[in-house]
């Protein structure tokens, strides 16, 4: 059986010849139509999504749930800011 690894690993490799063809064929065939350019389009739009995410959960440096309720209510206890010593405006 074919493990889940080697099946995005060959799906991610016909899925980017599929489209070097489609830019090819539009780049060096003067009768390249609207399915060619419906992959390549298709193809560079799928390079734009964030597909380095991590779940917020597990992202380092990521703030727990609640956390704009928990500043929102401490702004409100919070004394004004006072000025640096020596500040002259």
């Amino acid at each position: 059986m074919v493990s889940a690894r080697t099946a995005r690993r060959a799906a991610a490799l016909v899925l980017g010849a599929l489209w070097w063809w489609a830019v090819m064929r539009l780049a060096l065939e003067p009768g390249a139509g609207v399915l060619e350019g419906a992959v390549a389009v298709g193809g560079w739009g799928l390079s734009v999504l964030p597909v380095h995410c991590v779940p917020r959960r597990r992202a380092a440096g990521a703030l727990g749930a609640g956390r704009w309720r928990r500043a929102l209510r401490g702004a409100e206890q919070r004394p004004a800011p006072t000025r640096p010593r020596g500040y002259r405006p």
